[in-house]
């Protein structure tokens, strides 16, 4: 059944109503997919839950579709991951947040650093930031999540990791040893990942001073886009 996401916030109190697509639904759904009056799929707008829709009018410019169900269902993982990323260039970063909304990540923090070759800048900024926002509702739209992660505007990887609160906080760097995981985990867990160079010692360091603590994955360095994925799917394994 397809699934889109629509920028429109809904509520079960319309069920039984009528709504018109956006212009990308209509067109991926009734012209790419070639779908026809009487056709399933789902909407979720974001803010939780989805709809099982049916497609009841369409016409050359635009398509209805009414309400059906609605099904509280989130698909999230037992805890809010948040992850500090380190921005990297080209499909590297698509690739990260891809596979990390996958996994169901609930934000993304991007992140410059001493070793970081991509800095945004003033109209580039939004141009970026607005893709990759794509990509999550993409990924979303493909995995079933329900809930968008946001992708946060860039800040410094010292200005982060300060301010972070999260109960658990996690740098993926070498280390002699790992931490010991409570059951459960807590609601609140961050991760901090580097870019293409990784993190120098010092922003190590600092991490550690800010009571991140270091952890290991296997015996194998990570490419930075790797990363977030074993690393999640390391938390839900010890979820």
């Amino acid at each position: 059944m397809s699934r889109f996401f629509i920028p429109t916030p809904l509520s079960p109190s319309q069920l039984g109503q009528e709504i018109s697509l956006t212009d990308d639904i209509y067109h991926h759904w009734c012209k790419v997919l070639r779908a026809k009056v009487g056709d399933v799929g789902i909407l979720f707008d974001g803010q939780g839950g989805e709809y099982q829709v049916s497609l009841v009018h369409i016409n050359k410019k635009t398509a209805l579709v009414r309400l059906d169900e609605y099904n509280p269902i989130n698909r999230t993982p037992p805890f809010v991951a948040t992850i500090g990323l380190v921005m990297s260039r080209g499909d590297r970063m698509d690739y990260a947040i891809q596979k990390a909304c996958e996994m169901g990540v609930a934000n993304i923090q991007l992140l410059t650093s001493e070793r970081c070759q991509e800095h945004l800048k003033y109209e580039r900024d939004l141009k970026k930031i607005t893709h990759w926002q794509g990509v999550a509702v993409s990924a979303c739209e493909q995995c079933g999540l329900n809930l968008v992660p946001k992708i946060i505007n860039p800040v410094n990887l010292d200005e982060w990791v300060a301010q972070c609160d999260d109960e658990l906080k996690l740098v993926l760097a070498l280390s002699d040893g790992n931490p010991q995981f409570a059951k459960p985990l807590p609601k609140h867990i961050a991760l901090l990942i580097g870019g293409e160079g990784g993190l120098s010692p010092r922003e190590i360091a600092l991490a550690k001073q800010h009571g991140f603590l270091a952890w290991t994955i296997g015996e194998r360095v990570l490419r930075t886009e790797t990363a977030p994925v074993v690393a999640l799917t390391a938390l839900q394994m010890l979820s």
